[in-house]
């Protein structure tokens, strides 16, 4: 019998003992693991483990999930708040960070804890907005004529039920200028058995035009199980984008892009942003440089055609939009 989500999220891998028992890797892996499992946990959905190679140190897939002692490295330059969030938060779970849009941070948590997320340190408890922070939240929304996109982040806005988002994209709907909902989320990747027929239904029958922005980085990610569970949201009219992050000894090879562009399109995303890792204290041994990042990009273009190269980006605190890495000189003068 199918395992609700839920279900499946309780019962999550948590500790490093058990991960590397699982996954057969040497034991001498488990100091660093548990020091850095200290400084962020380890989460990973059980099902998610199925697409990594036993024994193997160096699977691509278990790279992203696994602490590493090199987690506890301070590298200059890393910071705990990259994007300088603090100063674009007005309101507890809500970020104003671009023209026309605003991102609202429902949940302080994610189905699966990557080790390279810019948000690792974020203070969620300081940001928890709680249902009357929500009521004020969608005020401020309402106020701003020039919003028209609301972007539902976190963690994971996923991890939301089924009758809570519908309930916020009810409201979202009452207000006149908003006509696009963005839906920012790695669970159709990492737990694909929480694309429910009810959400579909929901993100069917909205006014408003949704996105929904998926978060794979290697084709490994992208199975027959991932595959089905977005078949019905193509359907529904949902618009499937995918964002990626450049990083080292995972995907920072043109073959592995170009395969990860293809098995996107397949599943019905389309390759969107392919990121520069972000700067985040803990991080650091993911970062590829700029101008591999660069050559990677050109050498992409040459395998594919220009729909399915993603754009390559970095966010830059304080700048209107993303930055195109290749045009960054231009930029920044």
């Amino acid at each position: 019998m199918k395992m609700p989500w839920q279900s499946a999220l309780i019962n999550a891998v948590t500790h490093p003992e058990e991960l590397i028992e699982l996954l057969e890797l040497d034991k001498k892996h488990l100091d660093g693991a548990k020091k850095a499992h200290e400084l962020f946990p380890l989460k990973v959905p059980r099902g998610f483990l199925k697409k990594i190679k036993k024994g193997d140190i160096n699977d691509p897939i278990l790279r992203q999930i696994l602490p590493i002692s090199a987690e506890d490295i301070i590298t200059k330059g890393y910071t705990k708040d990259p994007l300088q969030e603090k100063a674009i938060n007005p309101n507890p779970g809500l970020l104003h960070k671009y023209h026309g849009r605003v991102l609202l941070t429902l949940t302080p948590s994610c189905s699966i804890n990557c080790r390279y997320c810019f948000r690792r340190h974020f203070p969620y408890s300081e940001n928890n907005p709680g249902k009357q922070g929500l009521a004020k939240n969608l005020q401020y929304i309402a106020a701003d004529e020039s919003i028209k996109e609301v972007i539902l982040s976190g963690g994971d806005p996923l991890l939301m039920n089924d009758e809570k988002l519908h309930e916020l994209i009810t409201e979202l709907e009452k207000i006149p200028h908003i006509t696009r909902l963005r839906i920012h989320s790695r669970m159709p990747i990492v737990l694909p058995e929480r694309i429910t027929d009810d959400l579909v239904n929901i993100l069917q029958r909205t006014d408003l035009k949704t996105i929904l922005v998926t978060h794979s980085n290697h084709p490994n990610e992208i199975d027959t199980t991932v595959v089905n569970s977005l078949s019905p949201l193509i359907a529904a009219g949902v618009t499937l984008l995918n964002q990626a992050v450049l990083l080292k000894g995972v995907n920072n090879d043109v073959k592995t892009l170009a395969q990860l562009s293809e098995k996107l399109f397949t599943a019905g995303i389309l390759p969107y942003y392919l990121h520069l890792l972000d700067k985040v204290q803990g991080a650091a041994h993911f970062d590829t440089e700029r101008d591999i990042a660069k050559e990677l990009h050109f050498e992409l273009k040459k395998l594919l055609p220009g729909f399915l190269v993603p754009r390559l980006v970095v966010e830059k605190p304080g700048a209107p939009a993303k930055t195109d890495a290749n045009l960054e000189d231009f930029y920044t003068g």
